[in-house]
């Protein structure tokens, strides 16, 4: 509260202010209130300038229109713009623009979890679709294989050594005897043009009148593709006997046999289309009919029609 003063009081103290030391200017400064932020604009900070009586002192404190002007042109900027709204957006307590946060709701592990279940299934998937795949390129390459089969040519017999005598088993029987020993050529082409073969056969045998008098065998080989090969197989026996199926055999004139024979085999061959995933795989049955001389030295050769391929 404000005390007003009279004449009186202000002469009494004129003399006596001569003979103190001359007051030093002091400055008021009022910083801006927290309510000065959101309400009037004028009421900011304000400079109180220096006072040479004790009329214009701090006690009579003059709030005119053009202090609250200079005041507050004075300061612009972020004192100006921090009060109230801005771009009709409100502002809190401290000036700071508010904004709307979006609660999420569910926990973070329960998308970790689905997340990882999502790349299982995608994972699964891809594998389940590139075997599929695979298997139809397997299938595909599978189908283009198998017409190119191995073929087998029976080519000529030559027999080197053909006896037949009177002789006894292992038990003491007397029955006649035969001994065999040649070489059978046989032809094998391969007509693949993207995989090689492995070649084998069952024993080739030699048979007279339903019996297996000697045999031999092919040893397995590698032939490569679009090749052709030549392989030699022996035949033989010693003294194998014949017992009641070699009554039938008599001796010509010039002191030779003629024993008609057979020969029965079956080749095999495997291609390796795609490694050991995909193979071909092809039987032929072969059944050749020829007659042997023991006088003759010249190797027999097949016609055509003298073997069956089956």
């Amino acid at each position: 509260m404000l005390h007003t003063k009279s004449e009186s009081d202000i002469t009494s103290l004129a003399p006596s202010s001569p003979s103190r030391s001359p007051k030093r200017p002091v400055y008021y400064v009022q910083s801006p209130s927290r309510d000065s932020h959101d309400g009037d604009k004028s009421t900011s900070m304000q400079p109180t300038p220096s006072f040479n009586s004790p009329m214009e002192s701090p006690s009579h404190p003059s709030f005119g229109r053009h202090s609250r002007n200079s005041s507050a042109s004075r300061f612009s900027g972020i004192f100006r713009s921090s009060s109230g709204r801005k771009n009709g957006r409100k502002r809190n307590d401290k000036g700071w623009p508010e904004c709307n946060v979006i609660m999420e709701e569910g926990k973070y592990d329960e998308y970790d979890e689905e997340k990882g279940v999502t790349r299982r299934c995608q994972a699964l998937l891809a594998l389940l679709g590139f075997i599929v795949l695979f298997s139809i390129f397997c299938l595909i390459i599978w189908g283009a294989g198998r017409p190119y089969k191995a073929e087998i040519t029976v080519r000529s017999l030559a027999v080197n050594n053909f006896y037949i005598g009177e002789g006894s088993d292992f038990s003491g029987v007397v029955t006649k005897m035969m001994t065999v020993n040649g070489s059978l050529r046989i032809s094998v082409y391969n007509p693949a043009t993207f995989y090689g073969i492995h070649v084998s056969s069952t024993p080739i045998n030699l048979i007279y009148s339903d019996i297996t008098v000697a045999s031999g065998q092919l040893k397995k080989y590698y032939q490569p593709r679009k090749s052709r090969r030549t392989v030699l197989v022996n035949i033989e026996s010693t003294k194998f006997p014949l017992y009641g199926a070699g009554s039938g055999l008599d001796a010509s004139n010039n002191g030779g046999f003629k024993v008609p024979l057979k020969l029965d085999f079956e080749i095999r061959s495997r291609g390796d289309v795609v490694g050991k995933l995909v193979r071909t795989k092809n039987k032929k049955q072969i059944s050749c009919d020829l007659v042997i001389d023991s006088t003759s030295t010249k190797p027999i050769k097949f016609k055509k029609n003298s073997c069956v391929y089956s």
